[in-house]
């Protein structure tokens, strides 16, 4: 099944302070704040929630289509999405302006402080769906304002089941807009904390939400995530890992693995499974889109911790 994965593109430029942030800003002294970080490790990661979640999709079997816009600097990423067979046929590249990026540095106690600069992803809007992209699925993610309000407009109109997952953009919309967002998806997924900014933005509780779509899906990190739906919960355990390393990218790998249930007729209960696995499996590795799983992988960490089979 062909999904139509809608939301941002982005290079996540990542650098260490060997320091630590609170011996270098002065509570008293926040009004003339004026400091700067020798930072001798840095790295450059492809990122973004597009790309991360068509990279585990792609893992795992699936057949994603990026729709993002991206800017001149974007040739590095293009050729990526090339060795790796992503489809890239509504990735627009715009001249005259930068592909989105965060500029994330972390000290020694894990403390970050991140700038982030969208660039062409506000001009998301650019891009349009129809229905000669025979997309049977698809997610609007993080992305531009007005890009995100029109694509979630525009797969209700082409009758496109979607996920509507607003993660780091909920805060850009209003209750009603939140609203009207709920009522043309098919799914909704938010992490625990957008969850309550949610409840508190339309004045609607998690389960009143859940009564809008065929499921609401609200992950809560190590302690796993729970899938209403039917008028009921279904709770899904963390998978265990043996290292954690970074969480960036982890609620991408998760939705990945909503989709690819989604799109393959699987079971609630098998289907949050899965997408725990894939959250477990991105922790291990820096970056969004560094880990390498097989299928056979995939389904042995499965049978490990649910004693069943996901193939």
């Amino acid at each position: 099944m062909r999904t139509l994965i809608c939301g941002s593109i982005a290079y996540d430029n990542i650098m260490v302070f060997h320091g630590h942030f609170k011996d270098h800003i002065l509570p008293d002294q926040i009004h003339i704040l004026n400091v700067s970080f020798l930072v001798p490790k840095l790295r450059r990661e492809f990122g973004g929630c597009a790309g991360n979640i068509a990279y585990n999709l792609k893992l795992l079997g699936g057949d994603p289509l990026i729709m993002a816009t991206v800017g001149d600097d974007a040739g590095p990423y293009l050729r990526r999405m090339d060795e790796l067979e992503l489809a890239r046929n509504y990735v627009r590249q715009l001249s005259n302006t930068l592909t989105a990026q965060a500029f994330i540095t972390t000290d020694l106690d894990d403390n970050q402080i991140t700038a982030f600069h969208p660039g062409a992803m506000e001009f998301s809007h650019m891009n349009h769906i129809s229905d000669w992209m025979n997309a049977n699925l698809g997610i609007v993610a993080p992305d531009g304002r007005e890009g995100m309000l029109q694509h979630a407009r525009e797969l209700a109109q082409h009758g496109i089941p979607f996920i509507f997952d607003p993660g780091q953009g909920l805060p850009m919309f209003s209750g009603p807009e939140l609203l009207n967002f709920v009522s043309q998806a098919t799914y909704l997924t938010v992490n625990d904390y957008e969850g309550k900014l949610l409840e508190e933005r339309t004045g609607k509780s998690i389960a009143a939400l859940a009564e809008f779509v065929d499921a609401l899906i609200v992950t809560r990190g190590a302690s796993g995530s729970n899938i209403y739906t039917g008028g009921q919960r279904i709770d899904i355990p963390s998978v265990k890992v043996k290292e954690l390393v970074d969480p960036t990218g982890c609620g991408d790998a998760y939705r990945a693995g909503l989709l690819y249930g989604i799109s393959t007729s699987r079971d609630w209960q098998t289907t949050g499974q899965l997408a725990a696995v894939m959250g477990a499996i991105k922790i291990g590795s820096r970056g969004g889109q560094n880990h390498d799983a097989t299928r056979e992988h995939v389904a042995r960490i499965y049978r490990q911790t649910f004693e069943s089979d996901v193939w």
